[in-house]
């Protein structure tokens, strides 16, 4: 399974963006599919996780209500559309992708396939 993330760029706070993820490769065998960030000098940490087919986005408290997780398995594609955009959502954005099904937010470590990231920068 192979992931490519794209859409990162820089926005002033209050503004929105859209990431999207191109999802090849085996897509049969993926269960769950999530966007993570990582900002200088911290931990990855989850973003939303949602399964693959069917089943609802399940969100970190910090996005929820500003941030929505979209699928198309038609296309093999997930979207991460954010609003109201802060300067602590500055991160590298990554997608990530595994072959279990599984329901809320999931931690790096339960993901075996990622994408490369893409920037998001959120100017005061």
């Amino acid at each position: 399974v192979q992931l490519q993330a794209y859409g990162g760029g820089l926005v002033q706070a209050g503004g929105s963006l859209r990431l999207s993820c191109a999802v090849s490769g085996g897509t049969f065998q993926i269960g769950t599919v999530g966007w993570f960030r990582q900002a200088p000098g911290k931990e990855r940490e989850s973003v939303v996780s949602i399964p693959w087919r069917g089943g609802i986005g399940h969100y970190v408290d910090s996005v929820k209500g500003r941030f929505t997780i979209s699928r198309d398995n038609a296309k093999n594609a997930v979207g991460l559309q954010m609003n109201s955009l802060k300067p602590e959502d500055t991160a590298v954005y990554y997608c990530a992708a595994d072959s279990r099904r599984r329901a809320g937010v999931q931690p790096s470590s339960a993901f075996g396939y990622w994408g490369q990231g893409t920037q998001v920068t959120v100017s005061s």
